[in-house]
């Protein structure tokens, strides 16, 4: 059942044949469907002349050509059906035609259901309804997780400071950054940015710097108190 959205009081048209308009006028005027062929057929026979009227031979090979082109239309129709189909759960790519202003937009969504209705399919994708003469192209799973995980990844990196800004505390997130990159596959690798690697390489470097400042103060801070209690032992032995 298809609904219609009210806004301000007026009926917005989101149907598919709103969306798909410009597409489907195109499609209209170059093909020739079963219906115009049939009257093209009567027409012949009505305005043919008596006094050399059409063979009948020629009438069957014309309702058999008829016949022929109202199968490959039934099976185009059923294949259309099955493909739409195949199509819920999956990622899409719409290429709409705005009968407004006649402007071209991409829409990308998943196909949550099928419509068949007036011998048309439809696809619900975003919560609305396109005409599958609408499809610009199906994406692979592999290719969606690649783009998620470069999204991600990329996110990822923003938050953190610059390499002067760094600090110990974000050694964490960097090591796990460092984990999740070199557990990508090569394909997915191919999606993240170039300048997020290079972030993430300048800041390891900096975070290298600072745990090793961070240790050799260590070493400086144990020392100065080995030797002050040696002081206190001297001094400790000569009370006694």
């Amino acid at each position: 059942m298809i609904t219609q959205l009210i806004k301000n009081g007026e009926v917005v048209d989101t149907s598919a044949e709103s969306n798909s308009s410009s597409s489907t006028s195109k499609k209209s005027g170059g093909s020739l469907d079963k219906d115009a062929f049939l009257q093209l057929l009567v027409a012949q026979m009505k305005y043919q002349d008596p006094l050399e009227p059409t063979d009948n031979t020629e009438y069957i090979s014309q309702l058999a050509t008829f016949s022929q082109l109202e199968e490959t239309q039934n099976m185009q129709a059923s294949l259309q059906e099955m493909e739409a189909n195949s199509l819920v759960g999956k990622q899409v790519v719409l290429r709409v035609t705005s009968s407004a202003t006649g402007e071209t937009s991409d829409v990308t969504g998943t196909v949550d259901s099928v419509i068949h209705e007036n011998n048309k399919t439809y696809l619900m994708v975003n919560n609305n309804l396109y005409s599958i003469d609408d499809l610009y192209s199906v994406m692979d799973d592999s290719y969606m997780d690649a783009i998620s995980l470069a999204k991600s990844f990329s996110l990822a990196i923003a938050s953190l400071p610059s390499a002067d800004e760094l600090t110990l505390d974000n050694a964490g997130t960097l090591t796990n950054l460092r984990k999740a990159y070199d557990s990508m596959t090569s394909y997915q690798k191919s999606f993240i940015k170039q300048s997020d690697i290079d972030k993430l390489v300048k800041l390891e470097e900096k975070m290298k710097q600072l745990q090793a400042a961070a240790g050799e103060n260590g070493d400086k801070t144990e020392g100065n108190g080995g030797t002050e209690d040696k002081k206190d032992t001297e001094e400790t032995g000569k009370a006694e």
